[in-house]
């Protein structure tokens, strides 16, 4: 029988053979000593991977245990190891954790996948010209893109749109319990004693203000009269302003004394004076009162320069040309910002036209208020600047002057609209006139239908005022894709009552006492 051929290096029981044995006693020197040289590097290197083995070990005991591949064993080499560092994004781990689950595919031509911020485009923005896109007409959102949202476009501000906090709801209960603390009146007694005090100091101190109305109220304003205060003091102490300088305090104007509100570019030899007296006729103005009663026993105006072009009663309106009358509608515009903040024009006064309200008696006919008008407007404007004297504020003259700019603009067969910014007064008051032009047309309409662009053209008034007015009354609403205009009885019966209560006024114009043709070519 054969013989079984044995391993050449080991023999069955695990000893050495002695034939490798002999061989290895005869080799060289030399190959002995690198032998035993790498043998001893390689017991080194056995030692301390042993020892970080049992490292490594003790780590996992206490820690959790060492990561697996997809197939549930221990990596086997460094490839099959996650050392993604911990800034890689979450993105990025899950589209590294599905692509070795893949195993079976090549995923090395797989698009990756696209992060959110790459595919949304954050460059839009709304169409309106002038707007930033912040704010939505909702109050809701901080951010808008379309013009249904827009609030510039709605002639708001992105704060005017903003719904009340639960804060400011609760505040506002507040105030209303506390304002409902306030007395019902004054005393017998407490007349007298602030009648006594007003006669006694005069202007040299300030009224009595206590009972006049609630602690809150009254509480509120001493906080803002110190706030003013300190600013005031701080402007002194920067050399920003000084005590009558540039800045006329008050002026004498027919009977009566004016405190003004604003700055107004008077030339310096009378802004300094600090108080100003004024022809209310002429409206030139002068340093003292000698100066001001030997001007009116010269001046022999007794109403504004131009044609009078409507009178009904005591109130008439005069249209001057600021071409033909310059001092007289520089005057006017200068006497203008004092009582406007947004006011710019006050000496090219040529393009304009000046629509001068009065109310005659037997001294003549004393300003009531004023607008002017571009001769010329490439966007219909229909108003420039708007100003009723404080003398005769909260009485329905600026209405009325609103109400003869829109007549003029339905006799040139034009849609007006006032030229923007409007003063907080200005835009109080056209809100108040766009409100009851609306509810007068809803009440004598009968029809089923309703059109936009027929209330402008019966209106004059612009369709964005009409649109924006309709959505501040909640009468606007966007229903299977139609904008539907809600008539709201409850407000037009509230506007009956209110005309009801004024009937007997003679505050409105008639426009039968209109004698007036649009200029041509001025």
């Amino acid at each position: 029988m054969p013989r079984r051929k044995r391993n050449a290096g080991s023999s069955s029981d695990g000893t050495e053979d002695s034939d490798f044995s002999t061989d290895l006693e005869h080799t060289d020197s030399s190959e002995s000593d690198g032998t035993s040289r790498r043998s001893a590097r390689v017991t080194r290197s056995s030692a301390r991977l042993s020892q970080s083995s049992q490292e490594t070990k003790n780590t996992a005991d206490h820690d959790e245990s060492p990561p697996r591949t997809p197939t549930g064993n221990a990596p086997s080499s460094e490839s099959d190891i996650d050392i993604s560092s911990p800034n890689v994004s979450h993105d990025e781990s899950i589209a590294k954790d599905m692509s070795l689950k893949d195993s079976g595919s090549d995923l090395s031509h797989r698009p990756k996948r696209r992060r959110f911020h790459e595919s949304y485009n954050f460059n839009m923005k709304c169409p309106t010209p002038g707007c930033n896109s912040l704010g939505h007409l909702t109050g809701k959102h901080e951010r808008h893109f379309s013009i249904s949202g827009c609030p510039l476009y709605h002639n708001l501000s992105a704060d005017e749109c903003k719904a009340p906090t639960e804060r400011q709801l609760r505040y506002k209960e507040k105030v209303a319990e506390l304002r409902k603390k306030r007395n019902s009146g004054l005393s017998k007694e407490q007349k007298e004693k602030y009648m006594e005090h007003r006669q006694t100091y005069g202007n040299t101190r300030e009224p009595l203000l206590e009972n006049l109305t609630s602690e809150y109220d009254l509480d509120l304003f001493r906080r803002a009269q110190a706030r003013a205060s300190e600013d005031l003091e701080k402007l002194r102490l920067q050399g920003q302003i000084t005590e009558g300088s540039n800045m006329i305090k008050t002026i004498a104007f027919g009977r009566y004394e004016l405190d003004t509100w604003y700055h107004s570019p008077y030339p310096e030899e009378y802004a300094r004076l600090g108080r100003l007296y004024m022809c209310e006729f002429c409206l030139k103005y002068m340093k003292s009162q000698t100066i001001l009663r030997r001007h009116m026993a010269k001046c022999v105006w007794k109403h504004p320069p131009g044609d009078e072009i409507y009178r009904k009663g005591s109130i008439s309106v005069f249209e001057v040309d600021g071409k033909k009358n310059k001092i007289y509608c520089q005057n006017l515009c200068l006497l203008a910002k004092l009582f406007l903040d947004h006011k710019t024009l006050y000496y090219d006064v040529e393009p304009f036209l000046f629509y001068v309200m009065t109310e005659a008696d037997n001294t003549g006919c004393h300003l009531i208020g004023y607008f002017s008008k571009e001769k010329n407007s490439f966007l219909n404007y229909n108003v420039s600047c708007i100003l009723t004297m404080p003398q005769y504020m909260r009485q329905g003259y600026g209405k009325m002057l609103i109400d003869f700019s829109y007549l003029l603009s339905k006799v040139e067969e034009k849609v007006g609209s006032p030229e923007r910014p409007l003063s907080d007064l200005g835009l109080i008051s056209y809100r108040s006139y766009w409100k009851e032009v609306l509810l007068r047309y809803l009440h004598n309409f009968q029809g089923k239908e309703i059109s936009i662009k027929e209330i402008s053209q019966e209106t004059a008034v612009n369709p964005v005022d009409i649109v924006s007015t309709l959505q501040a009354l909640q009468m606007l609403k966007y229903w299977k894709g139609k904008h539907l205009v809600l008539k709201r009885q409850d407000l037009i019966d509230e506007w009956i009552a209110k005309e009801a209560k004024r009937s007997n006024s003679n505050k409105t114009m008639d426009p039968s006492c209109l004698k007036w043709t649009p200029p041509k070519g001025t």
